[in-house]
């Protein structure tokens, strides 16, 4: 057996056995049973055992957890990874300008080595911040060549992916109805893979001829779910949910990302049908898709996940997600309370709450709760110990929860294991071709910058408002306009002009 002192990165082969040591472990199961002092052994892709001072099978690896938390890998539900290349040149944008940028002028020219680019960027940074699952939301498919793109990234490199395929460039009535997507889909998802799943993801405008009813009428033929930007200010609304509820299209497995410009008749349709909401608190604070709704899903039972949205804002990780939705809860409350003159003495959303929310919550929202979520006995061992000796930050231990949402962050992050194999250990990425993902991205940025231009690449960084380059509706596949936000008379004209 390998002394805990002396393991290295090479003694941890794919296949062979590990066991984890005297950890913290929050097993986020049905009960939310924390484990002090407990083992968890990995044997192929499942776990094998929990509990104290577990045998183990000759020439287990073992990995001293003393000190630290174990708990089940992350899960982001909504994540635009090709985006990933342009990582924070959009500081200051706000939401329109994201529009501006992505839908009207520059996203389209991305090409497929550009979609590869970004997600493999991405992939790499979701599993070194113990995000085990991400869903590659992945809009900026504007060809299949494109898809084949985005695929061949989240293939090479060893972490847990769904993508979720969209196209900002068409109507989803257009792309889903394309001969060359059904054959995508065949080529890539016809075998039961949970390494790489599969979702439709659009918008629905609230236009009132519905007209993404065709591609909903796809998605239930194909039987995989639709994840849409709904309650999102001046682009999707409750009449889009509406639609979609009159037309039948809202499921269990639907997922609605931000939820939060929504009355509550729509957050009742939502919990009546069984969906979930995607809440990317650090997107919904800064862009302005609506204050993080968190406090109005509570109040309509409606499960909650956690995602980032993309980097060319935020960060990669969900530590800072977790964070900022307990702070947004949290702030709201005592708002509320306040303008009513009360004090808020207790408060609702709790950090083991939000943990929750980025491990379970995921699980259940992408069907994969019987495979992932938790630390129990027969589920896939995707596994996160958080360590760090070297930080002070790291002790004492005493709430496991709140050090988790609170304290600590990617960089103790010790050692990854996703369906039995460890993608991370003592820090380091084990099996991950940086300097490739390096080398693509600096491609990519290449050509962007000249394709923008050294003034138009600069001025992207920091724009002025577009007032006159966008509609309500950004999504401008239709002459049909929202009315909701600001841009009106001539600013609409010379839009559709």
């Amino acid at each position: 057996m390998t002394a805990t002192s002396s393991l290295t990165a090479a003694d941890l082969t794919h296949g062979r056995s590990v066991v984890f040591r005297n950890a913290t472990v929050l097993t986020l199961d049905d009960g939310h049973h924390v484990l002090d002092g407990a083992d968890v052994l990995v044997s192929g892709e499942r776990i094998a055992a929990v509990g104290p001072n577990l045998a183990v099978p000759e020439g287990t690896a073992e990995i001293d957890a003393t000190g630290g938390i174990l708990m089940p890998g992350m899960v982001d539900t909504h994540r635009h990874m090709w985006q990933t290349a342009m990582r924070g040149y959009g500081a200051d944008w706000t939401l329109t300008q994201y529009f501006v940028w992505y839908y009207l002028q520059w996203g389209k020219t991305f090409r497929p080595q550009d979609i590869y680019a970004g997600n493999l960027l991405a992939a790499i940074e979701a599993i070194d911040a113990g995000v085990t699952t991400t869903v590659d939301w992945s809009h900026g498919l504007q060809t299949v060549d494109h898809a084949e793109a985005a695929v061949q990234a989240l293939t090479e490199v060893p972490g847990r992916f769904v993508l979720a395929y969209g196209n900002i460039q068409q109507g989803p009535w257009e792309w889903s109805a394309a001969p060359e997507f059904r054959e995508f889909v065949s080529r890539h998802f016809g075998s039961n893979n949970d390494m790489l799943g599969f979702q439709m993801a659009f918008d629905v405008t609230g236009d009132p001829a519905f007209p993404e009813k065709a591609a909903f009428e796809v998605a239930r033929d194909l039987d995989v779910p639709v994840t849409t930007h709904a309650g999102v200010w001046g682009a999707t609304n409750d009449d889009g949910i509406r639609l979609m509820h009159e037309g039948g299209f809202m499921t269990p497995s639907s997922i609605y990302v931000h939820a939060a410009t929504l009355t509550r008749d729509s957050y009742n349709r939502i919990a009546a049908t069984g969906g979930s909401a995607s809440v990317s608190t650090e997107s919904e604070q800064s862009a302005g898709q609506g204050y993080p709704p968190t406090w109005q899903l509570r109040e309509h039972s409606i499960p909650v996940s956690l995602s980032m949205d993309t980097s060319v804002w935020w960060s990669g990780d969900l530590f800072s997600a977790m964070r900022t939705t307990l702070g947004a809860d949290r702030s709201r409350e005592h708002l509320e309370a306040h303008n009513r003159q009360e004090t808020v003495t207790n408060c609702h959303l709790r950090a083991e709450d939000v943990v929750d929310f980025a491990t379970r919550g995921g699980s259940k929202a992408l069907g994969l709760d019987s495979l992932i979520g938790s630390i129990e006995p027969g589920k896939k061992a995707d596994l996160v110990l958080i360590k760090n000796d070297a930080s002070p930050v790291m002790f004492p231990v005493l709430n496991p929860y709140g050090h988790v949402a609170f304290q600590a962050q990617r960089g103790d992050v010790h050692t990854v294991v996703i369906n039995g194999r460890v993608v991370k250990y003592d820090n380091h990425l084990v099996g991950v071709d940086l300097d490739k993902a390096r080398q693509v991205i600096e491609q990519t940025v290449d050509y962007l910058k000249g394709q923008l231009g050294p003034d138009a690449w600069t001025e992207g960084m920091h724009p002025e408002i577009p007032e006159t380059q966008v509609l309500d509706n950004p999504y401008t596949y239709t002459e049909w306009d929202a009315g909701s936000a600001q841009w009106k008379g001539t600013a609409a004209t010379e839009s559709s002009g």
